[in-house]
């Protein structure tokens, strides 16, 4: 099975529980009704990116869906949280591209999300044989990796959150969700 088309979508939750934070979590990004199974970190060749809305509208209630997921919780009054996905796509939609993972700790949702889009670019940069400098910033590494024009376009979705100041669970979810 290689998926065909694939939709984004990011959530927070809040609870006392840690489990029930995460099921909030899932509900506010809209996917808690699908048995979801992690999976690496591959875009399909061909792959299509729809919206939140028409992936659900093609997924059936207890599906068992394949998603690339970021997940991060704390109880830790304060503590900033994120998670998010990096995407990578190439110019040759016949090739894959990368997702990627990241979820830290005190990073702000712009920084975390341009890590991950960073991951991924770099994963298929190298996929790809683009020479660049790893110990250049992201911005140039861009620079050079749209400028090789194997590299279309590269983005990435985050969630993050202040941990709860009364220390309930927080839990922050970032997923690409894979339709088939």
């Amino acid at each position: 099975m290689v998926p065909s088309k694939i939709f984004f979508t990011n959530g927070v939750g809040r609870h006392k529980d840690y489990l029930q934070s995460f099921e909030l979590a899932l509900r506010d990004a809209g996917i808690q009704p699908y048995n979801l199974v992690n999976v690496s970190s591959i875009f399909p060749p061909g792959c299509k990116k729809i919206s939140k809305d028409e992936g659900t509208k093609i997924l059936h209630h207890g599906e068992v869906v394949f998603c690339v997921m970021a997940r991060n919780a704390t109880n830790e009054p304060n503590r900033l949280i994120a998670a998010s996905i990096g995407l990578a796509m190439p110019a040759d939609e016949s090739q894959y591209g990368y997702l990627s993972e990241h979820h830290p700790h005190g990073e702000t949702e712009e920084k975390a999300g341009e890590y991950a889009e960073d991951l991924a670019a770099s994963m298929l940069a190298n996929t790809l044989g683009i020479e660049f400098d790893a110990n250049q910033s992201w911005d140039e590494r861009e620079h050079v990796y749209k400028m090789s024009g194997k590299i279309v376009k590269t983005t990435n979705i985050t969630q993050s959150a202040e941990g709860h100041k009364d220390g309930i669970w927080t839990s922050v979810v970032a997923v690409a969700v894979l339709v088939p």
